[in-house]
Parts: structure tokens; sequence; C-alpha cells
């Protein structure tokens, strides 16, 4: 049985993650009006796996015995700069979502909740691969500068960034 106040951020976990999954989703739209089809396309499967991170949790809410919050989504922000600016957004977003993860592990300490502390232990992993990634794209996008080939050749090279598995 799920603690009330774990299960409280429990569904803040899952409203952060539906919100990254609606912000991605809007960075892939933008990219693909840009003519960007990779970035586009790590995008859009950026933003199915961030749906998948919340139907995770919402089960797993669920299957403890609390009750999985469907949340209401904001509205993201349609138009970006550049994309070095995209790629600074998706890691300064994804830093922000692993200090609320870490809340939640830190609350699941304090309340001695060994079992969704253990469960959260995934997203705790999961968050190192999603900053590497988005630093590891940001230092190729330094490199490329505003070299058309370059941003050219960095688009199709993205196509080959796999999202990891859940």
């Amino acid at each position: 049985m799920l603690i009330s106040e774990i299960e409280k951020v429990l569904n803040e976990q899952i409203s952060a993650e539906a919100n990254s999954s609606q912000y991605y989703l809007a960075m892939a739209s933008w990219a693909e009006t840009k003519g960007f089809e990779g970035v586009s396309s790590f995008f859009y499967n950026h933003s199915n796996e961030e749906r998948e991170h919340m139907l995770k949790l919402i089960k797993y809410v669920n299957e403890r015995g609390g009750h999985a919050i469907v949340p209401e989504l904001k509205k993201p922000p349609k138009v970006f700069d550049c994309l070095a600016h995209v790629f600074q957004n998706l890691l300064d977003h994804e830093i922000v979502v692993s200090k609320k993860i870490n809340l939640v592990v830190d609350l699941c300490l304090k309340h001695k909740d060994y079992t969704t502390h253990n469960f959260m232990q995934w997203y705790v992993a999961e968050q190192i691969e999603e900053e590497a990634l988005a630093r590891m794209i940001l230092d190729k996008l330094k490199l490329i500068g505003d070299d058309k080939g370059g941003l050219y050749l960095f688009d199709r090279d993205i196509l080959q960034i796999k999202v990891s598995e859940n």
C-alpha cells in the first residue's frame, strides 16, 4: 500500500512525464516544419518514450493500491529559436526532471518505502542516460556551429541515435 505522501509525488511525476512528452512533441513538430527530418524523428521518438515513462508510473501507482491521476497538460511552446536552443531546452528540461525524480527517491527513503525506492531506480538510471545524450548532442552542435553542410549531416546522423528502450 502506498503512503499518501508518496502517492502524491508519484502523481506529480506522472504529470511531469506527460508534460515532457508534450514538450518534445512540440519540438518534433517545429523541427519537422524546418525540414529537419532526423531531429523531428528523434523528438517524436523521445515524446513517445516520455509517454511510456508516464504509463509505467500510472500502472505502478494503481498496482500498489493508489490512484494514479491522469494529468491536465500544459500547452508547450510552438516556436523555437534554433537547433542548439532546442537541444539546450532538452538538457535543461531533463535536469529538472532528474531533480523531481531525486525528490521522489528521497521521500521514499524518509518513509522507508523501499519497494517504491527500488522501482524509482530505473528512472534514476534513465535520467543519467537522458542527460548524457543531450550533452553529447549539444557538443556535436557546438562543433558544427552554423555550417549548413554540418547541420545537414547532423540531421541525417541523428536518425541513427536510438531512444532507449523501456
